[in-house]
């Protein structure tokens, strides 16, 4: 990427930023922002989140999962 696109980009997001209202991106952003770029993440995770990351593995791990199709028809369905 140029440096020209570099600040073409900057300025695309800032006037973005600018015009969101929806909390939860905001939130997600400030996350981004605010977030530890290097270490490891899985430190930083309470023991419940990494119990249920866990648990995901060990479904995934044993045939315990559904395709995004399914998934989504069950939703509609709901």
């Amino acid at each position: 990427m140029s440096i020209a696109e570099i600040k073409r980009t900057k300025s695309d997001l800032i006037a973005w930023i600018e015009q969101l209202s929806d909390p939860g991106m905001l939130f997600i952003l400030d996350g981004l922002r605010t977030s530890k770029s290097g270490g490891d993440w899985w430190a930083d995770l309470s023991e419940s989140q990494r119990q249920h990351i866990e648990e995901g593995l060990a479904d995934a791990e044993n045939g315990r999962t559904i395709s995004s199709d399914v998934f989504w028809n069950k939703l509609r369905n709901a």
